[in-house]
């Protein structure tokens, strides 16, 4: 194959999820429903022959992982801190309200990692990785900005906010770069052939 593909799948559920907090890179563990949305997405995934699981070393990516990987019969391969969730700085913690406000700036909040440095640290990882297990099935395991972020980044079009636990389903091909063929489970474009 000249292509390599990747299940690109957000954490499952956290009580900072369910509470509309940010979350950022702080380590907030995955709550009972985020279990299940693991143990849920495996139904979702073509297949179970991937070559390799890696995840974001944040705990609630990890778990989500390691469930998706259990459920596969397989292991988590690594855990790579260029899948880690982007920096909110100060606001990690707020809800949206007066107090956040006060922080915000032009492209995030204070003290936070910028949306370019989030997009570029994240495509470069997963670029990293289709050179590496080129031709082959990549599970990644993340968060829902830095897989935005990266895939907007790489696809020149902005996307839209990444569910828990769905499935996102992109090709990476040298010279033609990505393609999406999936976007929160939903189909979009007719499976990449060689």
């Amino acid at each position: 194959m000249s292509f390599t593909t990747f299940a690109l799948i957000r954490h499952g559920q956290t009580d900072w999820n369910a509470e509309a907090r940010i979350q950022g890179s702080t380590d907030i563990p995955l709550n009972g429903v985020g279990r299940g949305q693991a143990r849920d997405a495996v139904a979702a995934l073509p297949g179970n022959d991937w070559d390799v699981i890696v995840s974001s070393p944040l705990s609630r990516a990890a778990e989500t992982a390691d469930l998706i990987a259990a459920g596969l019969g397989l292991s988590v391969a690594r855990r790579l801190p260029g899948l880690a969730e982007r920096s909110y700085g100060l606001a990690e913690g707020m809800q949206d309200g007066p107090a956040l406000d006060k922080i915000r700036i032009p492209g995030g909040f204070l003290e936070a990692e910028t949306q370019e440095s989030t997009a570029l640290r994240g495509l470069a990882t997963l670029e990293e990785l289709a050179e590496e297990f080129h031709g082959g099935r990549v599970l990644v395991v993340a968060h829902g900005t830095l897989l935005r972020a990266a895939l907007s980044s790489a696809l020149g079009s902005e996307l839209g906010k990444i569910d828990n636990a769905a499935l996102n389903l992109a090709h990476h091909h040298r010279t033609d770069g990505w393609k999406l063929e999936y976007f929160n489970g939903q189909w979009l474009v007719a499976a990449v052939r060689d």
